[in-house]
């Protein structure tokens, strides 16, 4: 495929995406119809992998995680992008110091190569710090959950336990109870609900168990019960957990890019400008979950078309005062 703006060698990409996810794969779908050269470093451990399936996801609802992931890099490699299987370490800045110097910068790969980009985009997602519980580990994502309108549907009417890990509980717990009229609060040592949060447990007759939780009850490699700290077996079908969310940050702070508290106390993600996705570093934007910690995959993916778009713009403008620049000295020269 021909690119007139593509005047980078094998090894230098006018864009390098780092992350493979959805966010990742429809930004470089966006900037390969925008005739970039683009590169995407993916490290294959996409978040959603132990789920069943992609759901909200428009025309696609139900669909295997890595199913989508390999028609989206299908996709992307029509408008001729590049692929690296990959961990991107770190990346730095190579522009020059003086005024209007254009941007630059390496990208660094654990097993030492290094790549050239104009611009970089992460969208590297985050990773779900789960409670310290027997047996959540294994059952995540298969019937140890966390979002109802990710899995909601699939539980529906069935004993459904949340597990007390944060005070966040008690809104998974309402939020749940839309789905099955059988919730159980597991309040373990760290939920204590208000008057009034009591009150509207009771209304909705959801049923609350106190004392710490030790593990849940697998059988048959299906999840039976809660266990609590006193041996005491509380049967279950499902059970919900919120996560810690921690963005996947190493290159961004690499860069110079702040990792913040998220306002909700969930964990730590990125702040970027709303539109597009850049971050406090000239040249350098951020997408997915890394920045929004509660998108979905669609929402997501919908944050990598704005940000292709977006940085394809800043391209532009920079090609724009470049042409301006050369036509300005030509001038002169004559």
């Amino acid at each position: 495929m021909s690119r007139d703006t593509k005047t980078e060698t094998a090894d230098e990409y006018q864009v390098v995406v780092i992350g493979g996810g959805a966010a990742g794969l429809s930004a470089a779908v966006t900037l390969g119809r925008a005739l970039r050269s683009v590169l995407v470093i993916d490290a294959g451990e996409p978040r959603n992998a132990p789920a069943a399936g992609v759901h909200g996801f428009l025309s696609r609802d139900g669909i295997d995680p890595r199913e989508l992931l390999d028609m989206g890099r299908e996709e992307a490699r029509g408008y001729g992008v590049d692929f690296i299987a990959g961990v991107a370490v770190a990346a730095r800045s190579t522009a020059g110091a003086e005024e209007g110097a254009e941007l630059s910068f390496d990208v660094e790969l654990a097993d030492g190569r290094t790549v050239k980009a104009r611009r970089i985009l992460v969208t590297t997602g985050l990773t779900d710090v789960l409670p310290d519980i027997g047996g959540i580990r294994e059952r995540w994502g298969r019937d140890v959950l966390h979002c109802p309108y990710c899995h909601g549907w699939e539980v529906r009417n069935k004993a459904i336990g949340i597990l007390g890990s944060v005070p966040m509980a008690l809104h998974q717990t309402m939020l749940f109870r839309q789905w099955s009229p059988n919730i159980t609060l597991f309040l373990n040592d760290v939920v204590e609900p208000t008057d009034a949060e009591w009150e509207q447990l009771a209304a909705r007759s959801i049923s609350v168990v106190e004392g710490k939780v030790e593990s849940l009850a697998i059988q048959d490699d299906a999840l039976r019960g809660v266990v609590l700290a006193s041996g005491t077996v509380i049967p279950v079908e499902a059970v919900v957990t919120a996560t810690r969310l921690e963005a996947r940050s190493a290159v961004l702070e690499s860069l110079g890019v702040p990792v913040v508290e998220h306002p909700m106390g969930v964990g730590h993600h990125v702040e970027v400008n709303p539109m597009g996705g850049a971050t406090a570093v000239p040249g350098v934007w951020a997408a997915g979950n890394v920045a929004d910690l509660m998108g979905q995959v669609m929402a997501s993916a919908a944050s990598g078309v704005m940000a292709g778009a977006a940085i394809n713009a800043h391209l532009v403008a920079e090609e724009t005062r470049l042409a301006v620049d050369v036509a300005r000295l030509s001038s002169l020269a004559r």
